[in-house]
């Protein structure tokens, strides 16, 4: 989500101030946890305060220590190295991994105009909407009535991943379920349960209130509703740093299972956000592409002619298991999670740090969990949100950390599903999953005037063919989070 920050804040303008020539303030800016630039950090303590500014402050420099540096070694022990044994989603092309994955590998749009409320009004009318969205066979009909979509994505996205694990009921009935976790986060949580709470006391008093406001509002009940449902009582929690949510959850759930607290965990994210309070926030912060006429052009990640983020919703859940689980049980492997990093840019709210360092240090960290050196990453699935400086800063950090690009392939999922906020990561990680097992690299749409510091190739508009040695998948959030996780194809 940092990314939506060129939408926000790009030169220190919104998106359109310049064309505007608005003078006024558009985004509240905390800079309380700044320390000043004449006082060692060590030393300082912050003071709260909020400041009504259009400009990011410009980034501290910060000298990075001299280390030893030994080649890396990839983990050997079959109970921490962690493989994806089911994979599960719920998406604008359906709940089916292998058609969600030959749809972006037809290079086809998943965006279009809002039909859930009336956005008539709206500035922007158009997203990556989910239609005709069915839990039959996962929710019982009564509490899919009550559920908020962000639950309902969740459960059936969970659900379907632990059927693609063969981790089904019977399975699980058998298994010591007090080693097998659930981490599913969301960066927005139950917004649609939230905004309904809200309307119900303004309009009707507190009475009218539903006792299931606050449980289904607070952002931990995914992962909370998914245990209740197949009885996995291993760690469970949720984690929520906006649009680096799934990656998070990928980061932390692996290292359950290095130290050895759950042999297997069901993990991602969900988010739906395509309603009106969602929108219109997104809206209020100048984040978004208001290409109502063409929304599927709307999208165009490194383009020079974009304008901002598209929202999207669903869920991406991976099973991460222990390879000796996964030996034991006989299970399928897809692929290898080989490691992963999280850092902060401790700069801005939305803004990317102009320097790129907190993510080009979060790729480098990211390799070194992994064992990875610069040179096997062959291919990146990019943040890529289309706003104006996200884009462009993520693509001057690759290029920080790798010398030579010259054999890396990258790509944005975003461009056809649109930014699916804290599930991103999760659909994302899938895409990455599938090109791993397809040699299939799905295209960057709406890539017609590419900017020229882009000089990696981002597969513009038609599918590539590509053997994936180790992959990256990015994902970066608002407050500077940001998140990296590698994987390769599972050799034994």
């Amino acid at each position: 989500m940092a990314g939506i920050a060129a939408g926000i804040s790009s030169s220190g303008v919104l998106l359109r101030a310049r064309e505007s020539g608005s003078n006024g303030a558009s985004f509240v800016q905390y800079s309380g946890l700044r320390p000043s630039d004449n006082m060692p950090i060590a030393s300082t303590r912050p003071s709260a305060s909020w400041l009504i500014s259009t400009r990011a402050p410009k980034c501290r420099i910060i000298k990075a220590q001299a280390s030893t540096i030994s080649a890396p070694t990839r983990e050997t022990d079959p109970k921490k190295r962690v493989v994806i044994t089911g994979t599960g989603l719920v998406s604008v092309f359906g709940n089916d991994i292998d058609t969600f994955y030959n749809k972006l590998l037809e290079g086809e749009s998943g965006i279009s105009l809002i039909d859930r409320f009336d956005a008539s009004n709206f500035s922007v009318r158009f997203a990556g909407q989910i239609h005709d969205f069915s839990s039959k066979g996962y929710i019982d009909g009564k509490n899919d009535r009550r559920l908020d979509d962000s639950w309902r994505y969740c459960l059936v996205g969970g659900k379907r991943a632990l059927e693609d694990a063969n981790l089904g009921t019977e399975v699980l009935e058998k298994m010591d379920r007090t080693k097998i976790g659930v981490l599913v986060g969301t960066g927005m949580g139950g917004l649609t349960a939230f905004s309904t709470g809200v309307e119900a006391l303004i309009q009707k008093g507190y009475k009218k209130i539903t006792p299931f406001f606050i449980p289904f509002s607070i952002t931990n009940m995914g992962s909370a509703l998914l245990a209740i449902d197949t009885g996995l009582m291993g760690p469970n929690y949720s984690i929520s740093t906006a649009c680096a949510t799934a990656n998070f959850c990928f980061f932390s759930a692996a290292n359950h299972i290095r130290k050895g607290e759950a042999e297997i965990m069901v993990a991602g994210g969900t988010e739906a956000a395509v309603m009106p309070t969602g929108v219109a926030g997104f809206i209020a912060c100048r984040a978004m592409s208001q290409r109502n006429g063409e929304p599927q052009g709307a999208s165009r990640p490194w383009d020079k002619d974009r304008d901002g983020f598209v929202m999207g919703e669903g869920a991406g859940v991976l099973i991460m298991e222990s390879l000796e689980s996964a030996m034991k049980r006989g299970a399928k492997i897809y692929a290898e999670y080989l490691g992963g990093a999280i850092t902060c840019d401790a700069h801005h709210m939305t803004d990317p740090r102009s320097d790129g360092l907190g993510v080009s240090s979060c790729i480098k960290k990211s390799l070194e969990d992994a064992g990875v050196s610069p040179e096997e990453v062959n291919y990146v699935n990019a943040h890529a949100t289309s706003t104006l400086a996200g884009d462009l800063a993520e693509v001057n950090a690759i290029k920080k950390v790798f010398k030579d690009t010259s054999e890396i392939k990258m790509n944005g999922t975003k461009s056809m599903i649109g930014h699916g906020l804290g599930a991103a990561g999760g659909l994302e990680a899938i895409a990455t999953i599938k090109a791993i097992n397809t040699a299939w690299l799905h295209p960057t749409i709406n890539q017609n005037n590419l900017e020229p510091d882009v000089t990696i190739d981002a597969v513009p508009n038609i599918k590539k063919k590509h053997e994936v040695n180790v992959a990256i998948s990015n994902s970066f959030g608002f407050g500077g989070h940001n998140s990296v996780v590698v994987f390769a194809p599972f050799t034994p």
